[in-house]
């Protein structure tokens, strides 16, 4: 709690500092607020720099597609206020926020090439590199998200960033959740911190853009409510009601810790430039890049005494402290050659990546495992191709890992979609990919006897076919994805390849309909299994349904409302239950979860201030107490949480 509101101070007080730096004629920049005083809404007048509009104050993603930072007050932000700050469809929270969730579907696209450390219910508000951005603002410009914990604690999510000179921006960010949770040993702290930048020469020439972001995740392991307590909860026990961390977990001295360290830079060198004597536009023709990543993880399960009625027969009767390690370094050089007489852009590329992975020695002697290190390198090939004719695009990218080491593999991204103005966009994709499982499937160590273990697995096979309409009509998409060799965690926690093929249909339909100031906006997944459903499980309906009004209130609309309660359900099925130990999801044929919930919301926006109230849960006053994010693990109670996201334009 003290570093979220000491990382807060600071970037106020920079913005204080900044915003009092005067013009060159003694006069103070501001930017008032948009649709406010007599500044038309889509232009801001700033002194400093003479006119200045909102579109200006951009906001570039990885793959260089640009945004703008948006201060709007829409439904679509209602189901983004979340620490995640993303949509969470497709998710289902533990009780605490900064805890794990449940996967409700799954996305089979965007497959990183190589495996990775695995812990990935520790992964779901990990930064990768596709997730930070760089910025490009005319003036300073701050934003600041925060949202009240559960019991105690809070989430702040702050960013500042400014441009030097027009060429030069600079971010900082930061994201901390400390939230102590309702029932006992269910603390979850965690931080974020992102720092990136971007420069180009003053003729675009030479650019370069980099970021380092430093990463923390910790939780107190409960382990789940005993048979005792889960008993009372699901008969309502009304001497648990109004104190639900009376009750008795199955762990009361374990604790997890994901810590991750990324060092990230890309710079580009133009070898040849030409003009286009048509449009008179700059365009690269020969492009020489390079980029590289140095990215290491570090995962570490304590225990103060063991238990052994969760996870058996342990070496020591002492203190439990298993600790993995992984670090990874790739250097990227590419070639990019760009022009409309080839239709786009191309890129051909190399890479040379190498790994570490394991630990330090040998922690369990009794298990006959022989290895405690995992290493090696490759060499990859790869080329990717955006290409476009009208309002046609095409994209396509493909790499090769040669050789017989656990990098090895090949990837495949195919991707059209023709685009018709704001009317609709047709799109439909394909990718193939060939890797090995992550690491912690290969090899893990641990004090616990039935934790520890070597394979030597094959690689998975994943290819998905889809496709996706987004029109004023509605939007919806489909995939059928088919996975080979499919590993997963069984019911005693052990890494298993599936012997046959995974065969899984996802298909989600969503429109809106509008009446004056009401609306409702509707989102349906339907999804099937035709085989692999013994080892691969996924609701069959998902649906998220959600009411709401919208109004600007008083004399001079200085206030936006936004009222509604929303509706979400899925079926039952058998969820993975969670194993604190491995930070993953295994299966289980015991409990059966699927249940409604009933959120009420209201949303205010004033100026540049977007304010939520939100009351989590109302169903469960009359519904049965059957609400459960994993088994033994209950979903959160009724509970209002306060919130609100601020920009400053300086």
């Amino acid at each position: 709690m003290k570093k979220n509101l000491l990382v807060f101070f600071c970037l106020i007080s920079v913005q204080i500092i900044v915003s009092q730096i005067r013009n060159v004629d003694g006069s103070l920049g501001r930017i008032p607020r948009r649709g406010s005083d007599s500044i038309p809404d889509n232009e801001i007048s700033v002194k400093l720099s003479g006119k200045t509009k909102y579109t200006d104050y951009k906001i570039i993603s990885h793959k260089n597609d640009t945004t703008i930072i948006d201060t709007t007050l829409t439904i679509q932000k209602e189901y983004k206020f979340n620490f995640l700050r993303k949509d969470n469809f497709e998710l289902l929270e533990f009780h605490n926020q900064g805890q794990t969730f449940t996967n409700l579907g799954y996305d089979f696209t965007n497959i990183s090439p190589f495996p990775d450390i695995g812990f990935r219910a520790k992964m779901f508000n990990y930064f990768h590199i596709e997730d930070v951005n760089y910025y490009q603002v005319p003036t300073p410009t701050t934003e600041i998200m925060y949202r009240t914990g559960m019991e105690q604690g809070q989430v702040l999510d702050a960013l500042f960033t400014t441009n030097f000179s027009k060429r030069f921006n600079v971010a900082l960010a930061y994201k901390g959740i400390r939230s102590l949770g309702k029932y006992r040993r269910s603390l979850a702290s965690t931080g974020n911190f992102r720092v990136s930048f971007r420069y180009e020469t003053p003729k675009g020439q030479y650019t370069i853009k980099g970021h380092a972001a430093n990463q923390d995740f910790f939780h107190q392991e409960n382990g789940g409510l005993t048979p005792t307590a889960l008993e009372a909860f699901i008969n309502d026990d009304p001497n648990f009601n109004s104190n639900r961390a009376r009750m008795d977990v199955n762990l009361s001295n374990a604790e997890s810790t994901l810590d991750a360290k990324r060092l990230y830079f890309e710079h580009t060198f133009k070898l040849l430039s030409s003009k286009d004597s048509v449009t008179q536009k700059d365009f690269s023709n020969l492009k020489l890049g390079h980029s590289f990543t140095r990215d290491s993880k570090f995962f570490r399960f304590n225990q103060g005494a063991p238990t052994t009625g969760v996870f058996g027969e342990v070496i020591t009767s002492s203190g439990i402290d298993d600790k993995t390690a992984y670090i990874a370094y790739n250097n990227e050089l590419f070639l990019d050659f760009n022009s409309k007489y080839v239709l786009g852009k191309f890129r051909v590329k190399t890479m040379l990546s190498n790994y570490r992975y394991g630990y330090e020695n040998l922690q369990n002697s009794t298990v006959g495992i022989t290895k405690n290190k995992l290493k090696g390198n490759a060499v990859s090939l790869g080329a990717d191709w955006n290409g476009r004719i009208g309002n046609f695009h095409i994209n396509a990218s493909g790499m090769l890992t040669p050789g017989s080491g656990r990098l090895s593999g090949n990837s495949f991204k195919g991707e059209a979609f023709y685009k018709k103005d704001s009317v609709f966009t047709i799109k439909s994709n394909v990718e193939i990919s060939n890797r090995f499982p992550n690491f912690n499937f290969l090899l893990h160590q641990s004090s616990y006897d039935a934790y520890n273990w070597e394979n030597n697995f094959v690689q998975e096979g994943t290819r998905t076919l889809g496709g996706s309409i987004a029109s004023k009509w509605g939007d919806a998409s489909i995939a059928l994805t088919n996975i080979s060799n499919y590993t997963y965690f069984d019911e005693n926690s052990k890494p298993v390849q599936f012997s046959g093929d995974v065969n899984y249909l996802k298909l989600k339909v969503s429109k809106e309909f509008s009446v004056g100031k009401f609306a409702l906006d509707n989102t349906v997944m339907y999804q099937k299994v035709a085989n692999g459903d013994s080892v691969f499980r996924v609701p069959e309906i998902v649906t998220r349904n959600t009411l709401y009004y919208t109004d600007e209130w008083f004399k001079g609309n200085p206030l936006l409302v936004q009222i509604g309660t929303t509706f979400k359900y899925f079926t039952k099925y058998k969820a993975n239950a969670y194993d604190p130990l491995l930070a993953e999801f295994r299966l289980q044929n015991e409990t059966e979860i699927g249940y409604p919930t009933v959120d009420v919301f209201f949303n205010a926006r004033v100026r540049r201030t977007r304010i939520y109230f939100k009351a989590d849960n109302i169903s469960s006053f009359v519904l049965k107490k059957n609400y459960f994010s994993a088994p033994n693990y209950p979903y959160r109670d009724f509970v209002i949480r306060f919130g609100l996201v601020w920009n400053w334009f300086i």
